[in-house]
């Protein structure tokens, strides 16, 4: 299984961006997929999840602000953020698990200027 992140980049404050998660094989084989953030000097935080069942969860600082989804036809996941605030500043990494094994992405730099 390989997973490929994209789609950051820098953005003024207010600003939107949305990062991408693609799948070499169906998404269906996994149990959760999500985004997680890690900002300079800090631990790695979940920013979101969504289940197979399509159930979703969301990070308190993030709620109402970034949106994820999922298109099974294309094996991707995405995460649509908008309202950017420069504490979104980090590097994203998309997370899958499966049978009890996780798979991590390299990390994509979202920054936001003031």
């Amino acid at each position: 299984v390989q997973l490929q992140a994209s789609g950051g980049g820098l953005v003024q404050s207010g600003g939107s961006l949305r990062l991408s998660c693609a799948a070499s094989g169906s998404i269906f084989n996994f149990n959760v997929m999500g985004w997680y953030r890690q900002a300079p000097g800090k631990q790695r935080e979940l920013v979101a999840t969504i289940a197979s069942g399509a159930v979703k969860k969301y990070a308190y600082s993030v709620k109402g602000r970034f949106t994820i989804f999922r298109d099974n036809t294309k094996n991707t996941v995405y995460l649509q953020m908008n309202s950017l605030v420069p504490e979104d500043t980090a590097v994203y990494y998309c997370n899958a698990e499966s049978a009890g094994l996780d798979y991590w992405t390299q990390g994509t730099l979202v920054t936001v200027s003031s």
